[in-house]
């Protein structure tokens, strides 16, 4: 099961109270006053793990509390502070405040670590108080409350490639084929409900990540059908494969397919339009004299257009190569960009 979004409270520790003690030892009648600090409660934070992909552990747990601290002991001991808590997510989280529905983070890369809610501060104890002319104070500071926060997050899958194109297109089956990712596949549309992620591996060592994504109908910009769930993933990836069928169950054309979609990309973001993009003519044993293929390939004024098939696995390793080398000019380009 695939869980993109969640909604949970999460709360830092309360602070220690401090401590109102005096000093009472053999033959010191007057120690004085001798109440130690309370501690400071935990911090909540949020942190993105490379081995977690879903937000399905913050299903049935709604509230997220860290340790408070422990109030302050006489003889000038002071309560201990109380522990953070770590909320592990992963990579592509966003993190909303959901009373005011502001952004709060975007932890898009594994390892980055932010603090949501600060813990509260221990109280005093009396001896903070003693003075020359206040040598017996008799009032301790209450520890303050930690911070309190209700959270949305919503998750945007981070993939080098992610597949585009309307449902039943063979998207499911080309990322079996291209990797060991095993969806759901079926000769009816929207088989893909929920996102799906496969490495795909080539000679040499070389691997890249590819999402396969639910597929697109018109209005998706506006949220019909799967709409933004579908739209929202592929934000983050650096090329955009659109696998089109070549000779569609629903009598449409290829090209007019292809427009559509690249229409919903373009009204939902026009950085989204602007990816770059490998299209990809799908189910070629359909059409062994590549009649369609031909017609297609004007249509779309002679754009490079890779042939495959799916489910025989020709053209297969062509597409995986040409994937390969965009994800790494895109790669180099952003490394450029952050360097500047």
């Amino acid at each position: 099961m695939f869980i993109d979004e969640a909604k949970l409270k999460v709360k830092a520790g309360d602070g220690g109270h401090g401590c109102v003690s005096f000093r009472r030892e053999k033959y010191i009648p007057k120690g004085g006053p001798d109440g130690g600090h309370g501690g400071r409660g935990g911090d909540v934070y949020f942190e993105a793990a490379d081995d977690i992909d879903t937000l399905i552990d913050f299903m049935g747990r709604p509230e997220w509390k860290a340790q408070n601290g422990r109030p302050g002991m006489g003889a000038d001991r002071h309560g201990t502070d109380g522990e953070d808590l770590i909320i592990k997510v992963p990579p592509g989280t966003l993190i909303y405040d959901a009373e005011y529905d502001l952004l709060l983070k975007d932890i898009n890369e594994v390892g980055m670590k932010v603090k949501i809610c600060r813990g509260g501060r221990g109280g005093k104890g009396n001896k903070f108080y003693a003075t020359s002319t206040n040598q017996t104070p008799r009032m301790a500071q209450q520890g303050q409350p930690g911070q309190e926060r209700n959270l949305r997050l919503e998750l945007k899958l981070i993939a080098d490639v992610g597949i585009v194109g309307k449902p039943n297109a063979g998207k499911s089956t080309l990322i079996s084929r291209c990797s060991e990712a095993r969806p759901k596949i079926a000769d009816y549309p929207f088989t893909t409900l929920e996102p799906v992620l496969g490495i795909v591996e080539l000679s040499g060592e070389r691997r890249f990540v590819m999402a396969d994504i639910p597929g697109l109908i018109e209005g998706a910009h506006a949220g019909a059908g799967l709409g933004h769930d579908f739209l929202r993933h592929i934000e983050r990836t650096r090329v955009i494969v659109h696998i089109l069928d070549i000779l569609p169950i629903d009598g449409t054309k290829p090209a007019e397919n292809y427009h559509a979609i690249r229409e919903e990309l373009a009204m939902y973001s026009s950085e989204l339009a602007s990816k770059p993009e490998i299209i990809v003519a799908n189910k070629m044993d359909l059409d062994p004299d590549k009649k369609q293929y031909k017609k297609l390939y004007k249509a779309l004024g002679s754009k490079k257009i890779l042939p495959v098939s799916a489910v025989s696995g020709e053209g297969v390793k062509e597409v995986i190569e040409a994937l390969w080398e965009e994800v790494q000019k895109q790669k180099a380009i952003a490394k450029t960009q952050n360097s500047e």
